[in-house]
């Protein structure tokens, strides 16, 4: 069972006692813009195809994802959502022992405790932003056989650049590396650190389609990697694993560049004045990084679940950070909303962390 994720509101919403859509939900890393304009209309006009079955194995959307990235269709397969395939990676590599950088996203350790997989963790360090030592990583790779990466970094925020993860990969081929590039299209001209067109035959690249296109509802995520890989996964995967609305989603998503350009500046237009509006806000550190969140620590009395549970009073959810190994009950995660959204964040945040007042049990 899944649990200790963002994006909580249904189960808050039966708490509080109010319709889901009354609460800003910054506790899930999705898009600021909502979903791209016509997608609402373009599936509309597709629920006569529910009828049918979809494509067994989301054919055309597998030809406009390889054909957008240049790469061949059988270095492409298409899923319910990158957490599908999260989960078939360590029986479908046959994983015996994995390195994972952190602190990162929990479902990398939980996948690879599902199949009995040992797994260890090289943890970035706090004092430098959580900003991995590549040298230090490589040193870690002794005794693995695979390396989950997620960059930029959930829920730090930091992106080490394409060029430097590339030599990593290139140094040691006998390797898989897992690069989870879910947040890399939120970072403008984000497309040039990607490694899904580098032709490395030991990177795995997952990219998903929930977050950047604030469609986390339907799931639809990409996987890419050597022909040989894909066909290994291939036996993992069920047929139809992705519904038709999430197919005919995928084909329109994949012609929205300009969007994701308009969400990579939204974002780091909004992060920036987030920042500012908050440092003076004593009690609250935040940590450097380049995506749609942001990472802070609570430096005072208040813990995370204090914080979070204040906040949710007043219909605004962020994640308390305390289930990611390596971080403490003193982290938690903003996703940025929009800039009315982030103002009412702000300040309520400013209110909490002035007043320190007891925190009222929902």
């Amino acid at each position: 069972m899944i649990e200790g994720h963002g994006g909580d509101i249904y189960r808050m919403a039966r708490v509080l006692n109010c319709s889901p859509s009354q609460i800003v939900d910054m506790s899930s890393n999705v898009s600021p813009l909502g979903m791209p304009p016509g997608l609402e209309d373009y599936l509309r006009q597709g629920l006569r195809e529910l009828i049918s079955l979809p494509e067994v194995d989301s054919e055309e959307l597998r030809s406009n994802f390889a054909n957008k990235w240049n790469i061949s269709e059988n270095q492409v397969v298409v899923g319910n959502g990158t957490t599908e395939f999260i989960y078939i990676l360590p029986v479908a590599l046959g994983i015996k022992k994995a390195l994972i950088v952190g602190p990162t996203y929990a479902d990398y350790a939980d996948a690879c405790a599902v199949f009995n997989v040992t797994y260890s963790f090289y943890l970035a360090l706090e004092e430098n932003d959580f900003k991995p030592n590549i040298d230090h990583v490589e040193l870690s790779l002794r005794g693995v056989d695979t390396v989950f990466i997620c960059n930029p970094n959930n829920p730090t925020g930091h992106l080490i650049p394409g060029n430097t993860l590339k030599e990593l990969c290139e140094d040691n081929p006998e390797k898989i590396f897992i690069v989870d590039e879910s947040y890399l299209p939120f970072v403008v001209d984000g497309q040039n650190e990607t490694l899904i067109n580098k032709a490395l035959k030991n990177v795995v690249v997952l990219r998903s389609f929930s977050k950047i296109f604030g469609i986390p509802g339907l799931r639809l995520g990409f996987l890419s990697a050597s022909p040989d890989i894909i066909q290994k996964i291939g036996r993992h995967k069920r047929p139809w694993n992705v519904n038709r609305l999430a197919q005919l989603a995928g084909i329109f998503l994949l012609g929205q560049d300009q969007f994701i350009k308009d969400v990579g500046h939204f974002t780091k237009k909004e992060r920036t004045g987030f920042l500012k509006q908050l440092r003076d806000v004593t009690g609250l550190r935040p940590f450097s990084g380049v995506t749609n969140f942001i990472l802070f620590k609570l430096v005072g009395r208040l813990k995370a679940a204090d914080v979070c549970k204040r906040l949710a009073q007043n219909r605004i959810l962020i994640r308390d950070c305390s289930n990611f190994y390596g971080l403490s009950d003193r982290f938690i995660r903003i996703a940025l909303k929009t800039q009315e959204e982030n103002n009412i964040c702000i300040q309520r945040l400013r209110d909490i962390l002035s007043t320190g007042n007891e925190v009222l049990s929902l």
